[in-house]
């Protein structure tokens, strides 16, 4: 399966309303999205936790890891890599990523879909 990417970037929320290191939700296409703001830019996730089920990605813990910047979920503290979706703790399980972008002050994503 390869992702397919929406053409129809959704407005967000203006860039200074998203605090460094805290995600917001926001619908996006009727899907469920979490974005962050972090000191190496923006990432936007989807909201559901692949393990626990439950929509609260937005109230993960972000951090870093050798670097790379993370997302550890608020339920049982699985962290992922914000840049390429996967789990470092448990092979095999991702978090679907979506395009994310700053354009005159408004964050916008677009939404990836599995085909």
């Amino acid at each position: 399966m390869s992702p397919v990417v929406t053409l129809d970037w959704t407005p967000v929320c203006p860039l200074d309303r998203l605090d460094p290191g805290r995600g917001v939700a926001a619908l996006v296409d009727s899907v469920q999205v979490a974005v962050f703001r972090t000191a190496d830019g923006l990432y936007a996730v989807d909201n559901l936790d692949p393990v626990g089920g439950a929509y609260v990605m937005s109230r993960g813990l972000v951090g870093s890891r050798g670097g790379v910047p993370t997302l550890a979920s608020p339920l049982h503290k699985q962290v992922y890599d914000l840049t390429t979706g996967r789990c470092l703790d448990l092979p095999g399980v991702t978090l679907r990523r979506h395009p994310v972008r700053c354009r005159d002050g408004l964050v916008e994503v677009r939404l990836r879909q599995e085909e």
